[in-house]
This record gives structure tokens, sequence and C-alpha cells, in this order.
């Protein structure tokens, strides 16, 4: 009944995907903030507890993951909790004139930006996969990535909490062929890990430094295992144009560049141009190639 609707109404579907992700994207913004906190806890207790320095902790570790719903949304600077009126996406923000309503503490930019940036890549996921399973799921990939890409800005990691259950559900939504088949999507998976593991050592053996870190081996393999490993070498190579284009752009600008760029957002954004505009990207790269 309700996908008859979004068909009969196009413009309907649009709307309601728009509007569900701006609000995930807000809380997109709680995942994005407190997992990187939380998971530095974890790991402080877990050293303490393995150097037996605080041995009456070890009952008070919990997950990383839970601390995202709880304590309830609060401002950063006073701790003070939000009433629901401060919690509309973009709206408050304005209204608010980007200050705390209790403290006048300045709240970042970043929030409405993350709500902004998701309802915008929501619409042309809309747009271009259309009111169907392929379409729902495409904004459930979208969702992860914003997440895994402003992480990996601000601290230059990938979560397991969200690359792996990423991986997973690209291959339980290939058992039945959905984007992919099982096959393809299996080793998507295998050859979107192995694939940076060798350029990681190999890199590594000839120059003694890191190049990359092991959570994007781990992402390149969810988003194999989502769309088969045929499309892994596109996003790769989409992913390097990129890198290359924002570090080309910062030297212009005279901007100093910090010397370990995340790998993480532009693996990102070739995932979602292979998502939305595959076979596009396929036929302009042939007609460069092969002209």
């Amino acid at each position: 009944m309700y996908w008859q609707l979004f068909h009969d109404y196009p413009s309907l579907w649009l709307a309601s995907a728009a509007l569900v992700s701006l609000l995930v994207g807000s809380f997109l913004n709680v995942v994005i903030d407190r997992l990187p906190k939380a998971m530095q806890k974890e790991w402080q207790q877990d050293c303490r507890l393995l150097l037996s320095l605080d041995e009456e902790q070890e009952q008070a570790t919990s997950p990383a993951i839970a601390s995202i719903a709880w304590p309830a949304s609060h401002c950063p600077s006073c701790e003070t909790p939000l009433k629901s009126w401060h919690n509309i996406p973009v709206i408050s923000y304005v209204l608010l004139k980007g200050l705390c309503a209790f403290c006048k503490g300045r709240i970042s930019p970043r929030y409405p930006t993350v709500e902004l940036l998701t309802a915008i890549l929501g619409l042309c996921v809309a747009w271009v996969l259309g009111p169907t399973l392929h379409g729902l799921l495409g904004l459930v990939l979208m969702y992860f990535l914003v997440a895994m890409s402003f992480i990996d800005l601000d601290h230059k990691l990938l979560p397991d909490q969200l690359t792996l259950p990423l991986m997973w559900l690209g291959l339980i939504i290939n058992t039945f062929g959905t984007i992919t088949s099982l096959e393809f999507a299996v080793w998507g998976a295998i050859a979107g890990y192995m694939s940076l593991w060798f350029v990681y050592w190999g890199f590594r053996l000839t120059t003694g430094k890191h190049g990359m870190g092991y959570g994007d081996f781990k992402l390149l393999a969810a988003l194999g295992a989502w769309m088969g490993w045929q499309a892994l070498p596109m996003i790769v190579l989409i992913a390097a144009v990129a890198g290359i284009a924002v570090g080309v752009l910062a030297r212009l600008n005279n901007k100093t560049t910090d010397p370990l760029i995340p790998f993480g957002p532009f693996l990102s954004v070739g995932g979602l141009v292979y998502l939305l505009h595959g076979e596009k990207v396929w036929g302009l790269a042939n007609s460069v190639l092969l002209p």
C-alpha cells in the first residue's frame, strides 16, 4: 500500500526520504561524537585491567556501542540536558543562533552540517534508486558511510562496531541477490580486504611506514560485500582521484595538510558514486580508455 503510494506520488517518496534522512542525521551526530570517546574509555579501562592498576573497575566496563543511547542529549559545554525543541535538526541551531540555550556556549556548526549533508544525500539516493528495496538499502548504506567518514576525519579511525556490521549486512542482503549475487558479494568482501592488505604491507615493507589503517581494509570489504567484487576497482579509483584532488586543492590554497590523511571518506565517496552511477562511471571510463 505505502509502496504503491510512493510509486504514484514520487514527490512524496523524495520528501519522505529527505525528512527521514534529516532526522537520522541528527542521530548520526550522536554516533560521531560519542562512539570514539566511548571506545577510548573502553581501551583505557582494558589497559588498566591488563596492567592490574585498577581491578575494581572490571565490572564498570561496558560496550562502547551502549554509550550512544545514554545519557540523553546534552550541551557539550555545560552538560545540561536538552529539551525536545532544542533537538529539532537544523531549525533549533538556527533559532538558537548556534548557541546553547542555557550557558550560551557556541555549538559547533558540524551538527547542522551533518544533518543537511545526510538529508541531501538521502534525497539523491531516493531520486536515483527510486521507491524500491534497493533504494531503502541505499539509504542505510549511506547512513553508515556518513557516520564513518566523519569519525575517520576526526580520529583517523573506522570503528569495527560500524565496519563489520555493514559487511555482514551486505552479505545477508545479497543472500537473496538483492544488489548482486551472494558469490560476487563474498568474493567482494575477500578481495576488498585483501587488496588493501597487500597494498599496506607492500608499502610498509618498502618504506617502513604505515600507509593506511586496518579499518580501511574492512570498509572496502564491506563495500565489496554490498556491491560485489566488480565494483572494487572503480571504487578505489574514484577514492584515489578524490583524495589526490583534495590534496592538490589544499596545496594550491597554501593550506597545511595533515600527512595522515584519512582514506575512509574517499572510499565512502567512491562507494556512493558507484552505488548511484556504477554503469555510467564504467561507461565513461571505457570511453576514455578505449576511444
